[in-house]
């Protein structure tokens, strides 16, 4: 029998609130909200009855927090490993999102696709691709998928990342990418899917 994955998104933090582009190392201090701490404790509850094995998570303060609220009512020691952080906007890390998302579209006049595309192949100074963040977080499930068997595992991770992952997963095109974004389709805080893969 194969590993099961569950994905679940931190809940609200305060980056959320502020709209604020954080990523390792952390400038922004970003604890979950009261909100975000009352998402997770009730997430904890629903994810028990999946029978969680192992828990992974980014060893970002908001992650950490949700890994922790988990872990505890499941009875689980998470596990750190950093291919699941936020992505790093690197000389934007603690701006505001406008500003970061600026650097790509400095007048504001591109389409979505164009934009999106320009983020798969341009980084800030500093920073990463989203071919990048596509990459290391595949890097993860396949190791892990190599090291364990009929595990049910949880990721625990941030909203892109998580998109990014799904993207290689179920072979997405950029396309199909954008229609999740500005459909708002993609994870939310606080809450968790199942990883279909294989």
């Amino acid at each position: 029998m194969k590993n099961q994955y569950f994905i679940l998104r931190h809940g609200e933090s305060l980056k959320n609130i502020k709209k604020i582009a954080s990523c390792w190392p952390e400038k922004f201090y970003s604890p979950l909200t009261k909100k975000g701490e009352k998402q997770i404790k009730e997430v904890a509850k629903k994810l028990k009855k999946q029978k969680i094995d192992l828990i992974f998570f980014s060893d970002l303060l908001r992650t950490k927090q949700t890994a922790l609220i988990v872990g505890k009512e499941l009875g689980l020691k998470p596990k750190i490993d950093k291919r699941l952080r936020e992505s790093d906007y690197g000389i934007f890390n603690g701006k505001t999102i406008n500003e970061t998302g600026k650097f790509w579209d400095k007048e504001g006049k591109l389409t979505p696709l164009e934009y999106y595309s320009k983020r798969f192949q341009i980084a800030p100074q500093k920073g990463e691709t989203y071919i990048e963040i596509e990459k290391r977080m595949f890097a993860f499930i396949k190791e892990i998928d190599k090291k364990y068997q009929e595990k049910n595992i949880l990721i625990v991770s941030h909203q892109r990342p998580l998109t990014l992952l799904e993207k290689v997963i179920y072979n997405y095109d950029l396309l199909k990418f954008v229609e999740i974004i500005t459909g708002k389709k993609e994870i939310k805080t606080g809450k968790f899917r199942k990883l279909l893969w294989k």
